[in-house]
């Protein structure tokens, strides 16, 4: 993807959101250094919280940019009727979100910034995510052999449990991974311009 000679940064620890940007041929540095902490008010919609909290990253960051910089921030979270999963504290609380996916329908939000020195865009998008009911013996399989600790909803698409327990996607199944490769591709190429 041809970037106009802009330096692309990504502010983001996480694997899978390096390992899906790298794959759209963009060339680009990390730099995870922030003061923002993630906290939103609690009358917050829901829905907008991915929002809050990758504009948040974004604005937090500890440096100003360059003219020729572009930062990319991001923020998913998994919804399960009206209780936001975020990353689980321990097993057990990786075996509670299970639990409360197994058999339902949830959506994965992913929120996007995009900022240079003069502007940014944020946007966000919904992926609906239907699993099967779960046993507790692949519950903990799954919690033991992979330690979803770093993951919203403790679980990751891409790995067993999305191979035996997800039915049925609409939308993204990147945006589920954690990052909507397509609609940044789009957004990227329009601010660029």
């Amino acid at each position: 993807m041809d970037i106009h000679g802009k330096k692309i940064i990504l502010a983001s620890n996480s694997p899978r959101r390096r390992e899906l940007l790298a794959a759209l041929g963009i060339d680009f540095t990390v730099d995870t250094g922030t003061s923002f902490v993630e906290e939103y008010a609690p009358d917050t919609p829901h829905t907008k919280v991915p929002e809050l909290m990758s504009l948040g990253k974004s604005l937090g960051f500890h440096r100003e940019l360059e003219p020729d910089e572009i930062l990319v921030t991001s923020d998913t979270m998994v919804l399960c009727g009206t209780e936001i999963l975020g990353k689980p504290a321990d097993r057990a609380d990786a075996a509670r979100m299970l639990r409360l996916l197994s058999g339902r329908e949830h959506q994965v939000i992913t929120a996007v910034t995009i900022r240079n020195s003069k502007r940014e865009r944020t946007f966000s998008v919904t992926s609906n995510v239907f699993f099967k009911e779960l046993s507790d013996s692949e519950i903990y399989y799954y919690i033991d052999n992979y330690k979803p600790f770093d993951k919203a909803g403790a679980y990751g698409i891409q790995e067993w449990i999305g191979y035996i327990g997800i039915t049925g996607i609409e939308g993204s199944f990147y945006n589920v991974m954690g990052f909507p490769t397509q609609r940044f591709y789009d957004e990227l190429q329009s601010f660029l311009v």
